[in-house]
């Protein structure tokens, strides 16, 4: 989770991932936490192409960075245990 100014948090919800909403936008659940307590739930809705965007953004701030050896290949399901898929 990142911390911002006056000890509030954002970060991933644990064990929800990003879903594709009927209407075709993509979702990120995340919560906000302010001096350790949490505060709310909210989501970063993107289009595909704002998230196509984010995704080259990414790429690119992390161009000189080692990819981890347990990070996925770029747009490859993910399986984890029980059959769950994730990207």
């Amino acid at each position: 989770m990142s911390q911002v100014s006056g000890g509030w948090e954002v970060g991933p919800v644990p064990g929800r991932g990003l879903r594709r909403e009927r209407d075709g936008y993509l979702a990120l659940p995340l919560q906000v936490v302010r001096s350790g307590q949490h505060v709310a739930l909210t989501s970063l809705v993107l289009t595909v192409a704002e998230a196509e965007q984010l995704h080259a953004a990414l790429c690119y701030a992390l161009g000189a960075e080692p990819a981890p050896e347990d990070a996925p290949e770029c747009r490859k399901p993910v399986r984890y245990p029980g059959g769950r898929q994730r990207y």
